[in-house]
């Protein structure tokens, strides 16, 4: 694409149609991908299963919560990516690829979010709680999603893990190459979280 080849002249020229006035570059809008690689071969053996499970929004610290991308510098400051965004709120992001991954394995009789009407049987409650670039040590994506099964009667934990993935990749890399390490680490995350419910419930 040659705008691409000539970032120069295409600045050049965009400043110029716009007669003087103030160019601001566009922030590059990142998904997570959202078929992630689901590994749930005992749903294929066991009997359709009628719980129903609703995903609520999941919870997360303020610098998680939007859609800004996080990296992580040596000590313990958080910086943004420059020049990227996520496409929504990050927690919207990781609730719709729960949804989506529970929904592919047909082990449950409905998957659903807040709003839309299902009676519920249990809730998977998740807590973001890395989701960046780690900048200060030899450079990963790390995911770092905190899960618990509830009884949606009872308020019962049924069960609860922390799932940590990690994704290498060089810090200095461009915006795509971390999102996608990202992103990466966060089918994988997914993948694992949906087979442990499968397995749990």
């Amino acid at each position: 694409m040659h705008h691409m080849a000539r970032p120069v002249l295409a600045a050049a020229l965009g400043a110029a149609l716009l007669s003087g006035c103030a160019v601001r570059p566009t922030n590059d809008t990142f998904a997570l991908s959202a078929t992630p690689e689901i590994a749930t071969a005992s749903a294929t053996t066991t009997a359709t299963k009628k719980l129903q499970i609703l995903v609520p929004t999941p919870g997360a610290m303020q610098a998680l919560a939007g859609q800004d991308i996080v990296v992580r510098l040596p000590g313990s400051e958080i910086r943004y990516l420059s020049k990227a965004q996520w496409g929504d709120n990050l927690p919207n992001l990781v609730q719709a690829n729960l949804v989506a991954g529970l929904e592919r394995t047909g082990a449950f009789g409905g998957v659903g979010m807040p709003g839309q009407g299902l009676a519920i049987d249990y809730q998977l409650v998740v807590e973001i709680r890395d989701f960046s670039i780690d900048a200060a040590g030899g450079g990963t994506a790390n995911v770092s999603l905190a899960v618990k099964l509830v009884d949606d009667r009872s308020g019962v934990v049924k069960a609860q893990n922390v799932f940590d993935t990690k994704v290498g990749v060089n810090p200095t890399a461009s915006n795509g190459v971390l999102v996608s390490a990202l992103d990466q680490a966060s089918a994988q995350a997914t993948s694992a979280i949906v087979a442990w419910a499968v397995s749990t419930l």
